[in-house]
């Protein structure tokens, strides 16, 4: 099992290959430089909380990042977890899970009562993967963007 622990600035050179990953992943340009931009402004604004997954020989293989918000109607904050990657090398082995796994405990360490998602719809594997750890697909609301 890899060893997931919350990631600090000296982990941005590691982590930038994957956020690129990531955001290849959904169909975004290669960019390492603005990946690498966007981590550390992250870590100077001390406006997430990311966890980082390593392997036996700490090489990074998965993060999770989390974003907290206001939630009005329960008066409290909600994390919402928007980025979540493993390097395609290190999946199948439980992974991604164990991420989630250390996600959902941050969260009840903060005494944060909700966490929130979004994946595509054809992310069929991220949604299985999701049920099974007792996520629930939330039926009541739709999605809306608007590009400004």
């Amino acid at each position: 099992m890899p060893t997931i622990r919350a990631a600090t600035p000296k982990d941005i050179d590691s982590l930038v290959v994957l956020i690129d990953g990531y955001r290849q992943f959904y169909r975004q340009p290669s960019d390492l430089e603005g990946a690498r931009h966007f981590l550390a402004r992250r870590f100077e604004r001390d406006d997430a909380h990311l966890l980082i997954a390593l392997d036996e020989s700490d090489a990074a293989i998965g993060f999770v990042q989390l974003f907290p918000v206001p939630a009005t109607t329960e008066l409290a904050m909600r994390w919402i977890l928007n980025d979540l990657f493993v390097s395609p090398q290190a999946r199948r082995q439980g992974i991604g899970s164990e991420l989630l796994k250390a996600a959902r405990q941050l969260a009840q360490d903060h005494g944060v009562p909700k966490l929130m998602l979004r994946t595509q719809v054809d992310n069929v594997t991220a949604q299985s993967r999701y049920q099974a750890l007792g996520w629930q697909r939330d039926e009541a609301f739709y999605t809306y963007l608007l590009s400004v």
